[in-house]
């Protein structure tokens, strides 16, 4: 090993920073994590994301029993079993598939469940109410993290992976740290169906699909989160499915944006999904009063310039490349940058090589790899509101491939 034993400090417990935490216990290099809340399930995690090619280099970084445990958080194991599902993407007036894209294997699973699994075999390591203050480069005697509850953590390394609105990368890039807001705005929320009433959802797909409205502009998204199977009632009175439905819409008017209470958010989800296929309005129309209906704010981050501090603070994940879910890839590339980070800290640690140098080549494969992947995602999410310019070029379709892999 090159310089001493100090640990690389990982800020944030997401599914990035704990695949990384897996990376580098397998690697037997040190780490610590710290996390800004106070346990795993402070906040809503998310709902559900999509793994697909992403997948092999995050079953080399989890152990056999990790990976397993990541797969048996899938939304629905069966959906997906064989790996052959397809992206489709419909019209919401009439549900005639626009497009359908076979995107190869693919694991949907649910986010806060997998954090959890993830959680598992590195709980130890976790230090939980540990919000980022600030940080000191110490220069050939490392970095040292300062809370804002007072308290100091030395490590040979900084990694952020604190998501969008990264607190590191505030550090590293002061005068371009912030996100830039996309004129659409987006809401959605989980909700429980009986068998009939998920079975025409279902029939279009059985995991997911996606589509556009061709007058209104609006976007539908849907999405298993949990099978009978999955939560326990299956042959029960009480069989269930829980779903995922998302609504997001081009602001054109200040009525346009996101209302500040449950109730006023709900209604307007259900008078956008007016015109809709009566399938989708209908279901729209069950999400019940009193659901908790979530804003999800679109703004994204190009992996900007930063300094590194001849290579002792980086980035990854949402931190490094914030990006919109329309293309489905912010998780993906999230788990790359872990794969990369946990091979040059492998060089750093145990091969000896110069820290800068190891993480000026990280860094230069995430920001050109990223930079243009956050484009694409943001010109996705505008695509994705326009029907009759859809075609098959279109961001939002085009395939999602990494050069070099």
């Amino acid at each position: 090993m090159s310089r001493d034993r100090k640990p690389v400090l990982i800020i944030g417990a997401g599914v990035v920073g704990l695949t990384l935490a897996h990376g580098l216990q397998k690697l037997g290099i040190p780490f610590q994590i710290y996390e800004r809340d106070d346990h795993i399930s402070s906040r809503g995690q998310g709902w559900a994301i999509t793994l697909h090619w992403a997948l092999p280099f995050l079953k080399e970084m989890l152990s056999e029993e990790a990976f397993r445990d990541v797969e048996s958080v899938q939304v629905d194991p069966e959906a997906d079993r064989q790996g052959l599902g397809k992206f489709i993407f419909i019209n919401l007036e009439t549900l005639e598939p626009k497009f359908l894209i076979p995107p190869g294997d693919r694991r949907r699973v649910n986010r806060e469940k997998m954090r959890n699994v993830l959680l598992n075999r590195v709980s130890d390591k976790v230090h939980w109410s540990k919000r980022l203050a600030s940080i000191k480069d110490k220069g050939d005697d490392g970095v040292v993290a300062i809370f804002e509850d007072g308290t100091r953590a030395e490590g040979s390394i900084i990694v952020g992976i604190e998501g969008s609105n990264s607190r590191t990368r505030k550090f590293l890039a002061p005068d371009s740290y912030k996100n830039i807001p996309l004129p659409i705005r987006f809401t959605g929320a989980a909700v429980d169906l009986t068998p009939e009433q998920v079975k025409p959802l279902k029939d279009i797909d059985p995991l997911l699909f996606q589509g556009c409205h061709p007058v209104t502009g609006a976007f539908f998204w849907f999405s298993m989160l949990e099978t009978p199977q999955v939560n326990g009632t299956a042959g029960t009175d009480r069989e269930r499915y829980r779903v995922q439905i998302l609504i997001s819409w081009p602001v054109k008017s200040p009525d346009d944006e996101v209302k500040a209470n449950d109730a006023e958010r709900l209604a307007n989800m259900k008078t956008r999904a007016a015109d809709f296929h009566p399938i989708l309005r209908d279901t729209v129309y069950l999400i019940p009063d009193g659901t908790e209906v979530i804003e999800v704010v679109l703004q994204d981050w190009p992996c900007l310039p930063w300094d590194n501090h001849n290579g002792k603070v980086t980035l990854a994940g949402d931190a490094a490349h914030a990006m919109t879910m329309y293309r489905g890839e912010a998780a993906n590339h999230g788990i790359l940058d872990a794969y990369r980070l946990h091979k040059v800290l492998e060089a750093v640690y145990i091969q000896g090589k110069d820290p800068r140098e190891a993480i000026d080549e990280y860094e230069a494969e995430v920001r050109e790899r990223t930079s243009t992947a956050v484009l694409l995602s943001r010109q996705a999410c505008l695509d994705a509101h326009d029907f009759a310019g859809l075609n098959e070029n279109s961001a939002v379709l085009k395939r999602r491939a990494i050069a070099g892999v």
